[in-house]
C-alpha cells in the first residue's frame, strides 16, 4: 500500500481497526484466528493497528500484545484511554489525569510494549477541561510512555483548544458516505493544525459492503441493534441506495467495500480509513482499495447518492449522542 502521514509516522494509507476481533459485533473469533488475521494483516502491508483499552476490557490489547510482541517494529500502534467500565460493569467516560495515567500503564502492560506510538483520548469528559486531559497526555509523552497524542469523536473547537496545549497528531471519528459529520468542521480543523484524520467505521458498519441485508439477523449483543439506522424500517429504506451504489462499484472495477474506502482516500491526503473485520479475506480485499482510482464523475455520483440527506435514521440515539462532542447537522 501507499503511505500517509500521522505526525512523525509514515503509515499504510489504510489501517486496521482491531476492535472487531474482541468486541462490538456479536461473536468474536477465537484467539488463534485473531492472531492469524493480525499476522496476515502485517504481511499484507498494513502498518497501522488501532485498538483501545475499552475493546473487550483489555482483551483486544492483550491479543495484540501476545500476538505481535516479536513484530513490534513492523507497525505503528494506536490505542485509547478515556472510556472504561467501572467495578459494576457500567461504561463510563473519565478524562481525569490520574485515570489517564492508570489506564495507559495498564495498556502498556497488556500490549507488552514500552511505548504506544499514538494515544487517543477516546471521548471528551464534559466534567474535565480538555486542557487538563491533554496536559496529562503531554506528561506521558515527556516520560516516553507515548509518542504522540490523538483525540476521538471531538469537535473542531475542542481540537483547537487541545492543540494549544500539545500537538495533536490525529483525530479519529466515524466517517463514511453515510456519516458526513466530519465535513462540518473537523476535517478542516485537522488540515489547519496538520493532524491526520482517521476514519473509523468507513464501511458504515457493513452497510456499504452490501453483505448485510437483514439487520435482524445480527448476533445477540451486536452494538448495531441500538443504532437507529439499523432499525428495520430505516434500514429497508437505506438498502434502496445500494442498487445504484453497486453499479458504481462495477463501473469502477472494484467491490462495494473497496469503493467506500477509495471514496475516503480521494477526499484528502490526510484522511486514513481504518476498516475492521473478523475475516482474513475481507482484510485483504480492503487493502486492495488503495489501488482503486475513482473518476471525478463516480466520486460526484457517490456524493449525491449517499449523504446526510438521503440516509434514514440518526447515527446514535439521543442518549448516546449526548455523550459525544462532535458537530451535528441541523
Amino acid at each position: 500500500m501507499r503511505t500517509r502521514q500521522i505526525g512523525e509516522f509514515s503509515v499504510s494509507s489504510i489501517g486496521l481497526g482491531c476492535m472487531n476481533l474482541s468486541f462490538g459485533y456479536g461473536n468474536v473469533p477465537d484467539a488463534k484466528y485473531g492472531a492469524k488475521l493480525l499476522h496476515e494483516a502485517l504481511d499484507t502491508g498494513y502498518t497501522m493497528l488501532d485498538t483501545a483499552a475499552l475493546y473487550g476490557n483489555g482483551a483486544n490489547e492483550t491479543l495484540i500484545g501476545e500476538t505481535l510482541k516479536a513484530r513490534r517494529s513492523d507497525y505503528m500502534l494506536a490505542s485509547k484511554c478515556g472510556i472504561s467500565k467501572n467495578e459494576d460493569g457500567v461504561r463510563t467516560i473519565n478524562g481525569k489525569p490520574s485515570e489517564i495515567r492508570k489506564v495507559c500503564e495498564e495498556s502498556l502492560r497488556l500490549l507488552q510494549t514500552d511505548v504506544i506510538d499514538l494515544y487517543y483520548l477516546h471521548r471528551l469528559d464534559f466534567t474535565i477541561p480538555i486542557e487538563e486531559s491533554v496536559g496529562a497526555l503531554s506528561d506521558l509523552v515527556s516520560e516516553g510512555k507515548i509518542r504522540s497524542i490523538g483525540l476521538s469523536e471531538m469537535s473542531a473547537e475542542t481540537i483547537l483548544r487541545a492543540h494549544a496545549v500539545h500537538t495533536i497528531s490525529a483525530v479519529q471519528s466515524e466517517y463514511s458516505l453515510w456519516t458526513r459529520n466530519p465535513e462540518i468542521a473537523v476535517l478542516n480543523a485537522c488540515k489547519e493544525i496538520g493532524a491526520a484524520f482517521v476514519a473509523f467505521s468507513p464501511l458504515a458498519r457493513a452497510f456499504l459492503t452490501g453483505t448485510l441485508q437483514d439487520p435482524q439477523s445480527l448476533p445477540a449483543g451486536d452494538l448495531r441493534y441500538g443504532m437507529p439506522r439499523f432499525e428495520l424500517e430505516n434500514y429497508q429504506k437505506n438498502l434502496d441506495l445500494l442498487e445504484e451504489y453497486a453499479n458504481l462499484a462495477e463501473e469502477s472495477n472494484c467491490s462495494m467495500a473497496q469503493l467506500a474506502l477509495a471514496w475516503l482516500l480521494a477526499k484528502d491526503d490526510h484522511v486514513i480509513p481504518i476498516p475492521g473485520t473478523k475475516n482474513v479475506e475481507h482484510m485483504r480485499e480492503n487493502a486492495r482499495a488503495d489501488s482503486v482510482v475513482l473518476s471525478d464523475e463516480v466520486a460526484n455520483c457517490l456524493d449525491q447518492l449517499i449523504n446526510q440527506q438521503t440516509v434514514h435514521g440518526s447515527r446514535y440515539d439521543a442518549a448516546a449522542q449526548s455523550k459525544i462532542d462532535t458537530e451535528e447537522f441541523a
